[in-house]
């Protein structure tokens, strides 16, 4: 079985959401974990990740830095952010694979994703990045051009451009280190975004949305399942309310039908709940949401939201 496996962001941070380089190396060696026992049941893994947190961090070194250095743009802080989780999770996992006595060879390929440079998310600022902020200090750089939005007790945060992944262009190295026996790590923060224009590629002001850069590469990669995995075991209709329900195994249209009620927040499990959604639609086969422990159990139908066709 060939599985993709999205992880958060935030399962590269401890639990307080700190990602400090000791913090991001635990958080790596606890995922890996669960990915070393996939592979020792003979999976073929292709993973990928967020990087809100490491994006996050590299701004904050932007706004300090700038009257020394040049600040880098969003595409460059995401093609260091593939690069730097790739090395950390590929030491997590073959220090994992050692325990067990398994021998697989890794991979890390710094991804780049064709977005339109004229998709509306570019004048739609959707997408949050970085560390929540208060009030005030938002207010200075919203001032500065920023879009921020209010997120409730924790605080403000920044909105970026989110626009829909059109071609996983680095898809054939991909395939091609699969094929010849790789656990691959790639198309991390739903890869580098780019634009064609004028005959030519160049990255552009963005972030795409993780999960549905890995329901694309998954289609590409010819998995048999899309895992996506967070930081809860179910996806939940009526959440945070007494109502709470996890949801089990579902077909595509009753997910749908939940998502448009508004059972799912735009910003956290809606975007999962689309991937899944679109990765079983194009392909015929399952999509799961749940947690990193559990995800051997979900992979053959007994635990989490297992999302099956209509």
């Amino acid at each position: 079985m060939r599985l993709m496996l999205a992880l958060g962001g935030n399962a590269m941070t401890n639990r307080d959401g700190r990602a400090r380089p000791e913090d991001q190396i635990a958080a790596a060696e606890v995922a890996m974990e669960a990915v070393a026992e996939l592979l020792e049941h003979e999976a073929e893994v292709v993973i990928t990740h967020g990087n809100g947190p490491q994006v996050g961090n590299l701004l904050v070194k932007n706004e300090l830095a700038a009257a020394v250095v040049p600040p880098v743009p969003l595409d460059w802080c995401g093609a260091q952010t593939q690069a730097t989780l790739g090395f950390v999770l590929m030491n997590a996992l073959e220090a994992s694979l050692a325990e067990r006595n398994v021998k697989r060879q890794l991979a890390t390929v710094v991804t780049r994703t064709r977005v339109d440079a004229d998709d509306p998310g570019f004048t739609r600022p959707s997408k949050p990045i970085g560390r929540y902020l208060p009030e005030d200090q938002a207010a200075l750089l919203i001032e500065h051009g920023e879009s921020w939005e209010d997120r409730g007790e924790k605080g403000w945060r920044r909105l970026v451009a989110s626009p829909e992944p059109l071609e996983v262009l680095d898809a054939p190295a991909v395939l091609a280190l699969i094929e010849a026996g790789f656990v691959v790590v790639a198309n991390g923060g739903g890869g580098i975004p780019v634009v064609f224009e004028d005959g030519r590629l160049r990255g552009i002001e963005a972030v795409i949305d993780k999960d549905l850069g890995a329901a694309l590469l998954a289609r590409v990669v010819d998995a048999d399942a899309l895992v996506v995995a967070t930081d809860v075991s179910h996806a939940v209709i009526a959440y945070g309310t007494p109502d709470a329900e996890p949801i089990g195994e579902v077909t595509v249209a009753q997910l749908r039908e939940y998502a448009a009620a508004g059972h799912f927040a735009s910003g956290s499990m809606g975007p999962k709940v689309d991937a899944v959604c679109r990765f079983v639609e194009a392909t015929g086969r399952r999509g799961v949401i749940t947690s990193l422990d559990n995800i051997l159990d979900a992979v053959t139908g007994e635990s989490g939201t297992v999302v099956v066709p209509d």
